[in-house]
């Protein structure tokens, strides 16, 4: 579990990291809180491989690429549009969307527009709630992850929806960001 102190530095790293984008805005990665079972962590991330991403394949959860020193384009979010409630990758000109507001929706890659499905945010506690229905929450599927096809050790894989927000801090639906050099 984490411990309170550790989520309350990484909620103000949050913070000031979003704070921070105001004045310029950043490509910053989404990264769970819970390693499961990927020491790199797992990102927001498009099926696919990096620029060859398949933007129309939806969103996953993938061991994040920052551990290679940059952020990757096919989990590069820009830091402005999340301040605003929308989810951009600038490098596909696509917004995060749920399929639905309803729990187990998968998050699909669509043109950024002013709709209800594409408006998230972020909770001071850590989750990022679906706009038009905030009992639900980002969540990276339990269970046990898919190899990828690349990496060494190879990177892992699991499936990203919405789900009921848990009362408790469960770690799969806890978030943060950051921004490399």
């Amino acid at each position: 579990m984490i411990q309170k102190a550790n989520m309350k530095k990484l909620l103000l790293t949050t913070l000031f990291v979003l704070f921070n984008a105001q004045a310029n805005a950043a490509i910053v990665e989404i990264y769970s809180l819970d390693l499961m079972d990927d020491q790199r962590g797992f990102c927001i991330d498009i099926r696919g491989h990096k620029s060859k991403a398949k933007i129309d394949s939806g969103l996953q959860a993938h061991t994040c690429y920052s551990y290679q020193g940059s952020i990757a384009v096919d989990q590069g979010f820009d830091s402005l549009k999340m301040d605003k409630g929308q989810f951009y990758l600038p490098a596909f000109d696509v917004c995060m969307e749920a399929t639905s507001n309803t729990a187990q929706a998968p998050l699909l890659l669509r043109k950024c527009q002013d709709k209800k499905l594409q408006m998230f945010k972020w909770g001071n506690n850590g989750r990022i709630y679906l706009v038009s229905n905030e009992k639900l929450c980002l969540t990276v599927a339990q269970g046990k992850s898919r190899q990828g096809g690349g990496g060494s050790p190879k990177h892992l894989i699991r499936n990203l929806l919405l789900e009921l927000c848990d009362n408790t801090e469960i770690p799969s639906q806890m978030w943060s960001v950051r921004s490399m050099p």
